[in-house]
């Protein structure tokens, strides 16, 4: 049987996951993470898309936003934006977003502009692939 340590993922709105677990893999700027039980203490920042979560040697998917991971001996906590089950993605309004997104991207935009709508896009194309995890 594999280690467990607690994991805790929470959003501005609810608490999204409580409970121990043997691995999770999730994206930051520098690519993919794993983290497995005892791993060095650190902080880093959580970038869009998917987090898989092993647990009790079954995987769960979900989808997050931004945020931050703080590993430490007792915990990993990860503090983000939004976080959600594939049941819980609109795939419509993923899709729409998606649209609105690459549509912002061809015109000629300000720097800002350039970058919310690429984040927005980020968003959308992540929602979109933890939703087809549960077809």
């Amino acid at each position: 049987m594999a280690s467990k340590f607690m994991l805790e993922i929470a959003t501005p709105d609810r608490r999204f996951f409580s409970g121990e677990v043997e691995m999770v893999v999730l994206k930051t700027p520098d690519g993919e993470m794993g983290i497995l039980k005892d791993h060095a203490p650190t902080v880093v920042a959580v970038d869009i898309g998917p987090i898989r979560i092993l647990q009790d040697g079954e995987w769960l998917e979900a989808f997050l936003s931004e945020g931050f991971m703080e590993i430490t001996r007792e915990k990993t906590v990860i503090l983000c934006d939004t976080a959600e089950w594939p049941n819980e993605i609109d795939v419509n309004r993923a899709k729409a977003a998606k649209e609105r997104a690459e549509e912002r991207l061809q015109r000629q935009l300000s720097q800002i502009e350039y970058i919310r709508s690429r984040t927005a896009l980020a968003r959308a194309m992540g929602r979109l692939k933890v939703s087809k995890s549960i077809k």
